[in-house]
């Protein structure tokens, strides 16, 4: 089963009346200015997140409605999305579902589930279509309490929806603090316990060889570095750090503050994507994944994600004119501000419209050139 398009409305820089549909492929790459509008949809990831997890009122309260509603309550007194699926059945049918949640505003200050449903559209072996109403004026989902197979279904897929920005790597970050070696289930979303996850993988009988490719790419990236050395600390065996040795043989210990900032992120971005399959989350949402990385490490970046793609579906928000270059029209979608109406617009390119620009420039050029769109 893949997400093939989101339909938004209402959400934080998207109208409320229309709304966006936004198509999505094995990997999307959302490229636009500041302001446009990329990181919106990344946090409403985060939001769905919460929501499936029973924590849509926390994350509410944390962000404040006049946050999450496009120009406050005044404006928009309700947000909605309708995610589209298709999945490929044993008949070798395409089978669509789609799954609709509308968000109204409640006093005082909270967001409520005015209305969930269901809808099968096409699938071998149902009389369809078929429409299942799940909650109405509840303060969260009814998805995961719900005992309808497409429910359940639906909900193991929406709790496979992880995001992730690894931009924090600052003295105080996580992923240079000592971690508790169990927290390994999978990696968190700012890679505070990178330390453990690798640990996990390197003794692993069948996940060793996964450990390997990571550390083979983050070699190519950063020559000098030899392994990892994910001992427990010295007197608390429960404590992981991220120490590493580089490729001369030495046994000087390097610890993670003695690591470019780059070098860090790419470690976590080589640790997520080339995990083993059965790990790898079901949708995968990365923002700004660039960030700091020397251009060698950009396209090396780009070849796991075409890697991961395979087996998980990717969605990075970028202004890396580099990493652009690394895919085809197809898998972009441009973000722009429409000052008319205010709001967010999210454009999928043609390819057949830019035969003609592409035989002579690349995308990067097409987008400082303003061909694409998505300029300030």
């Amino acid at each position: 089963m893949k997400l093939k398009q989101i339909h938004l409305r209402g959400y934080k820089s998207i109208d409320g009346e229309s709304g966006q549909k936004i198509p999505l492929g094995d990997v999307t790459v959302l490229l636009g200015a500041n302001g446009s509008g990329k990181s919106n949809l990344v946090s409403f990831f985060t939001m769905l997140n919460f929501m499936t997890t029973g924590a849509l009122q926390q994350y509410v309260g944390k962000q404040g409605v006049s946050r999450l509603l496009f120009y406050g309550p005044k404006q928009t007194e309700s947000m909605s999305f309708i995610l589209c699926f298709e999945s490929e059945t044993a008949q070798d049918t395409t089978a669509r579902d789609t799954y609709e949640v509308s968000l109204s505003y409640g006093v005082p200050d909270r967001l409520y589930v005015s209305e969930e449903r269901i809808f099968l559209h096409k699938k071998r072996g149902y009389l369809l279509p078929l429409e299942y109403f799940l909650a109405s004026g509840s303060a969260e989902l009814e998805l995961k309490k719900n005992k309808n197979p497409a429910s359940k279904d639906l909900y193991g897929w929406l709790s496979g929806i992880r995001t992730y920005q690894f931009h924090d790597t600052s003295d105080t970050a996580k992923i240079k603090d000592r971690g508790y070696v169990d927290d390994a289930t999978y990696l968190r979303s700012d890679a505070g316990n990178l330390a453990a996850f690798l640990k996990m993988l390197k003794e692993h009988d069948d996940y060793h060889k996964y450990y390997e490719r990571i550390v083979r790419h983050i070699q190519r990236v950063m020559p000098q570095f030899g392994d990892f050395n994910l001992e427990s600390i010295p007197g608390k065996k429960d404590y992981v750090r991220l120490n590493w040795t580089d490729n001369t043989g030495s046994d000087y210990l390097f610890d993670p503050d003695q690591l470019s900032d780059g070098s860090l992120r790419f470690m976590a971005l080589a640790t997520l994507l080339l995990q083993p399959p059965e790990l790898l989350p079901r949708f995968i949402v990365l923002d700004e994944p660039e960030l700091g990385l020397h251009p060698a490490a950009i396209a090396e970046l780009a070849g796991i994600i075409r890697s991961a793609s395979q087996r998980t579906q990717v969605l990075l928000a970028t202004q890396s004119m580099r990493l652009v270059d690394e895919f085809s029209p197809e898998q972009l979608v441009i973000v722009e501000r429409d000052e008319e109406k205010r709001c967010s617009v999210f454009t999928k390119l043609d390819s057949e419209q830019l035969k003609d620009w592409l035989g002579r420039y690349s995308l990067s050029e097409l987008w400082e050139k303003n061909v694409l769109g998505g300029q300030p």
